[in-house]
């Protein structure tokens, strides 16, 4: 380590927007009124930092910190009086920086004078406490701000601005790994290393995280423990390393305190659990995954092997085998470097070479159970304990694949780095451009993956054929994703004949555990000369392949088939296999634990749903598969999701929600090349504009997509905007241009896989015609909506229908065709397109029921969901009562309350209650006027 620094002397705050938000209200509202808030999170996550920004950027009055120990001299009636005497002329803010540290006496003094003081004394208190422990009891009733680590941009930021962006894309991999998510840990790992480290020209240390900067940020490992309480950390701590979270079995861990301890001292069974962890039914947790680190790696070597062996031996006899074996290699020293120990240093290297082959030959044993990030460790340990290179980087590479099944990609980056720093054959370093091409494809610029997937199909044409074919089919996937038509039929070419497929020689078969890429080749096969043929618009030709992917999804059990079939019959525009596919792949990728997948089988059943029409259940799975996406570092997914979500949203009464969730996708197409996630996210602010009555915003928006030139959107999406651009551009008076994409949507028609394109282009041809074709063209259109399905395109032409026939004085058809078109709106939710269908009613002098001025026609602005959620709540039901009630789920009442809140213009649910009872009353004198009115003949026959 050279003098030299790697780290900047300044840094910007990184991330804490939300935490940041609720201190500055707290700020904002000082000059009016008191406040407290607890900011609690693990060592290192940034604490005094918050509180210093906090403390800059009160400039209302004073700041007084108080010291980490401000001794027992602090009293309640001292505090009382400083705070009271300081706010009397100046609101206050009172930063107390690790008040867990002080002693009894001052916390419960701080405790008491917070209680006592009143909101009118304008002093605002502002504490953090470490979560590594409980909460102190004195603070335990202040509302409190947690911190997080950093997700994955926020510490890549971090990192960049720490070093100027100097580090080598490997090293920053691995030192974004290492850290996982700890600022204060990532700083003080780079500080660590020297420039040269740090720009990849020499070998990082090992370990990275090692136990002296563990102990550094997370402020010393425990201490003032017993033996019993120490080895119970210890015992936990290891146990966690053999599974995928941060918690153990208690039973496990007892077990092996018996073995490390055949005879406890004096009261070790009586001792509490230590403070560091939750014992939560059958299952220890450390409140502090840095604390767990730095407990395990500030342990002595020899004590830290003796409780793996303790371990190992309770799950070898358990039948437990990968985690056995697992905690047996962790037990075992490394060689001997003493020259004079020659003998010993072969015996124990020939031991390591035989525990990580049996490490790496039970991991790829598909018949043992075990999830893809135990699968993941495995091969990790048996990479770090193998000698020859390249057999060490076909196992960081298997090990690398299972972390991208499991959903984590921030753990597969930095074991392909480790494979790629080694000397490997072409098979091996082809499998790890294909492990590295699907993580760019889901996480990065597809342009990016796009090379890496071409890479790895030349590098395993010869040895592995079979995965040659699949790495060259994702390739085409990328550039689909990026709109390059050309690349994608170049990367579809005809494949050569192959040989039978089978791992590359000398592997060690992990391809029985489960593949990231595990197509079956006819299924690749099919794809790609299906999905060639179609790109080239030779219906003839996809049809007969692409329909044998979609037939195989009906028996196959692998989610990666299921996969394809689900996107073959979007490509045919057979919906109903689309929806079936993918709910399939979404069943098969829970149950074989592949977490990366399930935000890929989602984001296909929302597709199918909005290419069927159904809006709503395109929102829910479009909803889950953000949560997921971003769960598993899939932000390429998200993007996706989230424009699905904005299409979703463009036909209800939220201009907010499209316009957040089309910047979000924007923002990552944009920097990824994701040009099919930027068409849509545009296509969906266009018809948001068109939906409130914008034509000329929407047909400007539109006609960057859809009219021939350089700007046009995604070859195989920007057709589907065609029919909303032709009707804002009528609107907008440019009907030259609109007429201009009718020829090519009239192809896209013809060639049938959008089964609303026909009745689109009746409409639109309607839109165009002049009068004495117009009626016929739109009666045509809705006979073929009849065939398709799909409430929201069919109400659509019936309101466009309405609107010719009411300009035209034809009055009763006018009415029947709006109020067809106001009850499909209403059916699928599509609240901003109702709102124009009860407009056009009203212009009739025919409103529709329920939208006049008083209550009860503002109630009749509610969808009939949305009404059946507000009388539960009015009757006093909670949501998660009304939920149960209506048998849907709480996060639907939720969002469906939100809606009739900003509906109806209230903001209590008294206020709704009223308002509902005042409907209900009007409605029963309503009733009452009625019967009055039928006169006694009516209502003796009533009676009969």
């Amino acid at each position: 380590m050279t003098g030299e620094t790697t780290v900047r002397t300044a840094v910007r705050f990184h991330g804490r927007s939300t935490q940041r938000e609720a201190l500055r209200a707290l700020l904002d509202g000082l000059p009016h009124h008191g406040g407290h808030l607890l900011v609690a999170g693990e060592p290192g996550l940034g604490r005094t930092t918050l509180l210093r920004w906090a403390a800059r950027s009160f400039r209302a009055g004073p700041v007084l910190h108080l010291g980490p120990d401000p001794g027992a001299h602090v009293t309640v009636g001292h505090l009382l009086d400083t705070l009271r005497t300081a706010s009397a002329a100046a609101p206050v803010l009172v930063c107390a920086d690790d008040a867990h540290l002080w002693d009894a006496p001052a916390r419960t003094a701080l405790g008491r004078a917070v209680r006592r003081l009143s909101t009118a004394d304008r002093v605002g208190l502002l504490l953090s406490v470490a979560s590594d422990r409980p909460v102190p009891p004195e603070f335990a009733r202040l509302p409190v701000v947690h911190l997080d680590p950093l997700t994955p941009p926020g510490a890549a930021a971090l990192l960049d601005d720490a070093t100027d962006g100097a580090a080598a894309p490997a090293v920053r991999e691995q030192l974004l790994a290492e850290a996982e998510g700890n600022p204060a840990l990532l700083v003080a790992l780079v500080r660590r290393l020297s420039p040269a480290e740090l720009r990849g020209h020499r070998p990082l240390p090992r370990p990275l995280a090692d136990a002296a900067a563990l102990a550094e940020v997370a402020g010393g490992a425990p201490s003032g423990l017993s033996a019993h309480a120490r080895d119970l950390l210890l015992t936990v701590a290891a146990a966690g390393q053999g599974t995928d979270g941060t918690d153990a079995d208690a039973g496990l861990v007892q077990d092996a305190l018996r073995r490390l301890r055949p005879e406890p001292g004096p009261g070790a069974g009586a001792e509490p659990v230590p403070d560091h962890l939750v014992l939560a039914g059958d299952r220890f947790r450390f409140r502090s995954p840095l604390v767990r680190r730095t407990v395990h790696a500030t342990a002595t070597p020899e004590r830290r092997r003796a409780v793996h062996r303790a371990l190992a031996e309770v799950l070898e006899g358990g039948g437990h085998r990968l985690t056995g074996l697992l905690h047996r290699s962790w037990s075992l020293g490394g060689p001997d470097p003493a020259p004079a120990a020659a003998d010993r240093l072969a015996a124990v290297t020939d031991r390591l070479a035989a525990v990580a082959d049996r490490l790496a030959a039970v991991a790829a044993d598909g018949a043992v159970p075990a999830s893809h990030g135990l699968r993941a460790t495995a091969y990790a340990r048996a990479a770090e304990l193998t000698a020859d290179g390249a057999r060490r980087a076909e196992r960081y590479t298997a090990a690398a694949e299972q972390a991208l099944l499991a959903g984590c990609p921030e753990r597969a980056r930095p074991l392909l780095a480790a494979a790629r720093d080694r000397a490997a054959p072409a098979a091996v370093r082809g499998r790890a451009e294909l492990v590295r091409g699907v993580t760019e494809l889901r996480d990065g610029p597809v342009g990016d993956a796009h090379q890496s997937l071409l890479l790895a199909a030349s590098l395993l044409a010869a040895d592995a054929p079979a995965d040659a074919a699949a790495a060259a089919l994702a390739a085409a996937d990328a550039a689909w994703a990026a709109g390059d038509l050309p690349a994608c039929l170049a990367t579809l070419a005809p494949e050569p004949p192959h040989r039978a497929e089978g791992p590359a020689p000398g592997s060690d078969g992990h391809a029985g555990a489960r593949s990231a890429v595990a197509h079956p080749a006819a299924v690749v096969h099919d794809h790609r000369v299906g999905m060639r043929a179609l790109l080239e618009g030779r219906l003839d030709r996809a049809g007969a392949p692409l329909g044998q992917v979609v037939e195989r999804g009906r028996t196959e059990d692998r989610p990666e088939a299921l996969l394809r079939s689900a996107a073959a019959a979007l490509l045919l525009g057979d919906v109903d296999a689309a929806r079936r596919g993918g709910a399939r792949a979404l069943a098969a990728a829970r149950q074989h634990g592949s977490d990366t997948l399930v935000p890929q089988a989602l984001e296909y059943l929302a597709y199918a749903e909005l290419r069927a029409g159904r809006h709503p259940q395109a929102r829910t799975h479009a909803e889950e598969g953000l949560r997921t996406a971003l769960r598993t570092g899939q932000r390429n997914t998200a993007a996706h999701h989230r424009a699905v979500l904005a299409l979703a949203a463009s036909i209800e009464e939220e201009p907010d929600v499209v316009a957040r969730h089309v910047t979000a996708a924007l923002d990552t197409a944009r920097r990824h090349g994701l040009a099919q996630a930027a068409t849509l996210a545009q296509w969906a602010a266009a018809r948001a504009d068109l939906g409130r009555g914008r034509p000329f915003d929407a047909a400007d928006r539109l006609g960057l997509l859809v009219l021939p030139g350089p700007g046009r959107g995604h070859f195989a999406v920007w057709r589907l905007a065609v029919p909303c651009f032709v009707e804002a551009a009528v609107l907008a008076g440019r009907h030259e241009d609109a007429r201009a994409v009718l020829t090519d949507f009239a192809g896209w028609a013809a060639f049938g896989a959008d089964p609303q394109a026909a009745a689109q282009l009746a409409r639109c041809h309607a839109l165009l015609a002049p009068a004495e074709h117009a009626d016929a063209l739109y009666r045509s259109a809705l006979d073929r909506h009849d065939e398709a399905g799909g409430d929201f395109e069919r109400a659509r032409t019936a309101l466009l229908y309405g609107k010719w026939l009411r300009r035209r004085r034809r009055p009763r058809e006018a009415r029947g065709r709006l109020g067809t078109a106001l009850a499909g709106f209403e059916r699928c939710g599509a609240g901003v397109w109702a709102a124009q269908a009860r407009d056009e009613l009203r212009a009739l002098g025919a409103a529709p029921q329920g939208t006049g001025t008083g209550t009860p026609a503002r109630l009749g602005l509610l969808t009939p969901q949305q009404l059946r959620i507000a009388r539960h709540v009015a009757e006093g039901a909670t949501n998660r009562e009304a939920a149960l009630a209506l048998g849907v789920s709480t996060r639907t009442v939720d969002y469906h309350l939100r809606k009739v809140f900003a509906a109806l213009g209230v903001r209590s649910r008294l206020e709704l209650a009223r308002m509902v009872g005042e409907a209900e009353q009007a409605h029963e004198v309503q009733g009452a006027r009625e019967v009055r009115r039928a006169g006694p003949q009516e209502k003796t026959g009533a009676q009969h």
